[in-house]
């Protein structure tokens, strides 16, 4: 799940186009994963059968499958990563670690960066990398008929140096920059459809080898890559179809697998594998239309909170108990530091007794309350896929239990936005989002959740302008309080990328370093007999 497009003003057709193919936006705003899937050859569990196993034949590869050739372009997923650069990248507390840039400084406001560059840097063909591939890449973006980045001027000081002016410090770590010598001439019209992308030349721990048609791409360890050489020599990206890694994975073809909530349980308690969650500052979350009568008291919304036993959530969709349980909002790096505010505990005896202290009642003996003679009952409206369908019916006995009603409605995601445009829902099942712009659709000045709060329309404004870390993350404190007080919505369990992994491929851990695909060039295989001594 690539953590995209926090800068750019989104035109029309892309926005078209995005809820066209059921992504959510980005890092954060985050998206929906692509269907991805990496494998390497798998083994069967028992130490006898491992001489059989091909992940300990083929030694240091591993073979990644992708639904298609899409996964390795820029904004499709993380692969990028593995033959391109960065101008940098975050590590597991968020803090940026030089990459294609060496050193950089900042104005006051934060929106302008000077970049200073690695020198020495080659593309693979032996061309020198300069500040103006940076530029170059950058112009591309934003152009027109590519739209994937708007309102970022750059310009070039000298080969190593370059200024760039943006509204977010975002695309430090989230593009990849381009061989400008091989694409300059090109048609950007053409840019998802460039041979560039079956053949590409790159800067990053690996290098391109070759390219079947429909079949695989294969790349190897980069030897003019300026870091640490990568342990895992190989890396093979095998072209599988949508829907087929899990069956190759449980007939041990495959060794690394990204998972959805549907396949968890099949997997999970197989031996040979173990489940790495990602977490992201997003979650999955419900959203109750605050106006609406059943939700207007705070009493109401809190109770609803408190019936919630979000660490069971985690056990019964067979996710890592490792991920954090949160409540409010926060920036990427405030996740990744844990600076957030304690969860609201699960407490069904103090549910009940704020949903009675708000006059409602199970009068009739029921298991309804009633108030006014209005049965709790509403409906939560659901985006279809993303586990979001399983964890809608866990919430509905959870709720169950204090006497309300859930029932359950599903939507696509086309259909979702329009609800939350015209605001026709009593409870809406989504992602919740960190950013700014976000903040600004769910909760800022003409909302149309039902929420109202000076005070949040007042931070919500000033965060949509400001750039300084340590000033977003005092704003988001602020947020996250009131948020805290006013529970317009409520983070059930985190938003994940989620994968099964060989327990022979180490160096992952959850909740922040839980990528294959990010992480590759840090990873290696652990030998056979490092294997068998885990239990």
């Amino acid at each position: 799940m690539r953590r995209r497009r926090v800068i750019r003003s989104e035109p029309a057709g892309v926005a078209a186009r995005r809820a066209a193919s059921w992504r959510l936006p980005a890092r954060f705003d985050c998206w929906l994963p692509i269907t991805l899937v990496l494998l390497s050859a798998a083994g069967c569990g028992a130490a006898g059968d491992r001489a059989a196993d091909p992940a300990y034949a083929r030694g240091s590869t591993v073979v990644m499958g992708v639904t298609d050739l899409d996964a390795v372009k820029p904004d499709n997923s993380d692969l990028d990563f593995l033959y391109l650069l960065p101008l940098a990248k975050r590590d597991e507390r968020g803090d940026l670690q030089g990459h294609l840039a060496r050193s950089w400084e900042h104005s006051s406001d934060h929106k302008e960066y000077t970049f200073h560059l690695r020198t020495g840097l080659q593309w693979d063909d032996g061309v020198p990398v300069t500040a103006r591939d940076v530029k170059f890449t950058l112009d591309l973006l934003g152009h027109p008929d590519v739209a994937e980045y708007s309102g970022i001027e750059s310009t070039v000081l000298n080969d190593s140096t370059i200024r760039i002016r943006a509204g977010s410090p975002a695309y430090i770590d989230d593009i990849t920059y381009f061989p400008r010598h091989l694409l300059e001439r090109l048609d950007p019209a053409a840019f998802w459809e460039w041979d560039f992308w079956r053949r590409p030349v790159g800067n990053g721990p690996y290098r391109f080898v070759r390219y079947v048609p429909d079949t695989m791409m294969e790349f190897e360890v980069n030897p003019r890559y300026y870091g640490p050489r990568p342990r895992i020599e190989r890396v093979i990206l095998k072209f599988v179809g949508a829907g087929a890694g899990l069956t190759e994975l449980m007939a041990g073809n495959v060794d690394i697998v990204q998972a959805n909530l549907q396949q968890l349980p099949r997997v999970a308690s197989d031996r040979r594998f173990r489940v790495y969650s990602h977490a992201g500052a997003g979650a999955r979350a419900i959203y109750w239309k605050t106006d609406h009568p059943l939700f207007a008291d705070q009493l109401v919304r809190r109770a609803l909170a408190l019936a919630l036993d979000r660490p069971a959530l985690l056990l019964l969709l067979n996710l890592s108990a490792e991920l954090p349980i949160t409540d409010g909002v926060f920036t990427p790096q405030q996740f990744r530091r844990s600076e957030w505010t304690d969860p609201l505990p699960y407490d069904p005896d103090e549910a009940r007794k704020l949903l009675e202290a708000a006059g409602w009642v199970d009068r009739d003996g029921d298991g309804v309350r009633e108030k006014e003679g209005r049965p709790f009952r509403f409906t939560a409206t659901v985006v279809q896929g993303a586990g979001f369908p399983e964890l809608a019916v866990h919430l509905q006995e959870f709720f169950d239990r204090v006497g309300v009603r859930m029932e359950i409605v599903h939507r696509d995601a086309a259909s979702m936005w329009e609800l939350l445009r015209t605001g026709e829902f009593e409870a809406w099942m989504y992602v919740a989002q960190p950013g700014p712009s976000a903040q600004l659709r769910d909760f800022g000045r003409g909302n149309q959740t039902g929420y109202r709060n000076g005070e949040a329309f007042a931070i919500i404004d000033t965060i949509r302008l400001a750039a300084d870390p340590a000033e977003l993350d005092r704003l988001y404190r602020r947020l996250s309080a009131i948020y805290r007080n006013d529970l317009p919505f409520v983070r059930i369990i985190p938003w994940s990328r989620d994968w099964f992994v060989h327990r022979r491929i180490q160096g992952l851990s959850v909740p922040f370093r839980a990528e294959p695909d990010t992480y590759m060039e840090t990873l290696w295989l652990a030998s056979e007999e490092e294997d068998a001594r885990e239990p």
